[in-house]
């Protein structure tokens, strides 16, 4: 296979992995190690990948991967996440959904709950649950943000302040080794604090290629949160973090396990 034809097997197979390395991608191509090399050497120099020790990552930075590309990566992953979580939010209560993709497909999952009071800064969100006659649905208001649906600002803030939701189910852009969730937007921070604030049970939902990944700002830590659904299993050093914290940590196992 030639290096035109790898290279964007290698760009897909980092963005469901979120790393990929030197022998896996040899073995997976057939080709040498050092043909790998040179492909991720030029991947790197090309600002598609970051080089670390054995492989590459997809590079930290201040943008987010595109919403389209976004919705497509790892759905099966999240669907598995979705339905985990889904199976903990019960009848009858005030739920906040925020924006991002793992949050949509918990709204898939939520279509048949009933006596729900969902409100949302999540256009999506809004339009998967419309369908369910058993879901009060209220929208945030708020700067709408075209590329993905998200409404964010000091308007959606101010209508989260107006609340307090039994559960809020928030995702993220990526998180660090620390616990820290992070995004890229500021003003999206600043409302998913002010979600956080408002709920008095907080869940996060996010597949793995989150552990991998880097984004500039901070929102909160796992520390925070009472549960975070995910598809892999977290670093030792993390997973004994959120015991020490109290936070669930459910693990749904991937399709392709």
């Amino acid at each position: 296979m030639s290096q035109s034809f790898r290279q964007p097997e290698i760009l897909d197979i980092a963005r469901r992995e979120g790393k990929v390395t030197v022998e896996g991608l040899a073995a997976h191509f057939g080709v040498t190690l050092q043909t790998i090399r040179r492909d991720l050497t030029d991947l790197a120099e090309a600002g598609r990948l970051e080089r670390v020790h054995g492989g590459a990552v997809l590079p930290s930075g201040t943008t987010n991967i595109e919403y389209g590309e976004r919705r497509s990566l790892n759905q099966e992953a999240k669907r598995a996440i979705a339905r985990a979580c889904a199976d903990q939010i019960p009848n009858g209560i005030s739920l906040f959904l925020n924006i991002g993709t793992s949050t949509e497909a918990v709204a898939e999952e939520l279509k048949h709950h009933e006596n729900l009071m969902v409100v949302t800064n999540n256009m999506n969100v809004a339009n998967i649950l419309a369908g369910n006659p058993g879901c009060e649905i209220i929208v945030t208001g708020g700067q709408l943000r075209r590329s993905d649906g998200g409404l964010i600002g000091n308007l959606a803030a101010e209508t989260i302040r107006k609340f307090k939701f039994d559960l809020a189910v928030i995702g993220c852009s990526a998180l660090d080794r620390d616990g820290d969730l992070l995004d890229f937007d500021i003003q999206e921070v600043s409302v998913s604090q002010a979600i956080l604030r408002q709920s008095r049970k907080t869940f996060l939902v996010s597949d793995h290629t989150k552990f991998s990944r880097s984004a500039p700002a901070r929102i909160a830590s796992l520390a925070d949160l009472d549960a975070f659904f995910t598809d892999a299993p977290l670093p030792p050093g993390l997973a004994t973090a959120c015991q020490s914290w109290g936070t669930r940590v459910v693990t749904s196992v991937r399709p392709d396990t």
